[in-house]
């Protein structure tokens, strides 16, 4: 069963609407149900944290989010487009272009310098690669790592690693960047260095949303979204944010 899909309003980035998420055995049977119906607005702009405890459907709400999944029920669009309309190969090419990722693990090929590393979504995308590496030395310098041009990951510090992983997520120009845990290898002065990366993005208009099981991380985002048993057990703004 589908539910009708809700207006788009152009305020929001992405819309969710009675978003259900039901996991079967071989069998038919339901295993799990991750999510009991999920409705979500995403303004545009925001930043926003997804927290929540093991097992109360954190991963598979960013998942939909990603469009790494579909819901077994429910609505979501992005950019005003219905993602549950698209065959997968669509949606594959639909989630390069408007959703960018950053990891715990910064998923970097050793092999080749940041700025390869930084246009490999544009390789995908069929950019030339003049064009592809003009625009990964533009968004290194975004990240502040114009001047590490030709090193290979094995050569950089934890940090700018995780920021090549950043400028890889920001080089097709998303219109959503999700970040999963993405200070979790790294020492606290790094992934503060990291957090305040993400609230400079963030004062540009970057649409940022951030699963953390830390509440100082959380406390740095504009608006807390906490889900327990597969349904949102809140959804508030965040009050004396931290800042440094």
């Amino acid at each position: 069963m589908q539910t009708a899909a809700a207006p788009v309003s152009t305020k929001n980035v992405a819309e969710l609407r009675g978003v259900r998420k039901v996991y079967r055995k071989p069998d038919g049977t339901v295993m799990v149900e991750a999510l009991r119906g999920i409705d979500l607005d995403i303004p545009r702009g925001q930043y926003i944290a997804i927290m929540g405890a093991s097992g109360s459907g954190k991963s598979t709400l960013m998942n939909i989010l990603g469009c790494l999944d579909r819901p077994s029920e429910g609505s979501y669009t992005v950019d005003g487009e219905d993602t549950r309309t698209m065959p997968d190969e669509q949606l594959s090419v639909f989630r390069g272009r408007k959703i960018g990722f950053v990891f715990q693990a910064f998923n970097l090929i050793p092999q080749l310098t940041i700025e390869e590393n930084v246009a490999t979504p544009l390789f995908y995308q069929g950019v030339p690669k003049h064009d592809r590496i003009k625009r990964a030395i533009e968004s290194l310098a975004l990240v502040g790592l114009d001047d590490r041009v030709g090193h290979r990951p094995s050569e950089l510090s934890g940090g700018q690693q995780q920021r090549s992983a950043i400028a890889r997520a920001l080089v097709t120009n998303p219109v959503i960047l999700m970040a999963d845990e993405p200070t979790g290898n790294l020492d606290s002065t790094t992934g503060r260095a990291i957090l305040r990366l993400f609230e400079n993005l963030h004062s540009q208009g970057m649409t940022l949303i951030m699963v953390t099981h830390d509440d100082s991380i959380a406390k740095r985002c504009e608006r807390v979204v906490r889900l327990k048993d597969g349904l949102i057990e809140y959804d508030r703004m965040v009050e004396n944010r931290i800042r440094d």
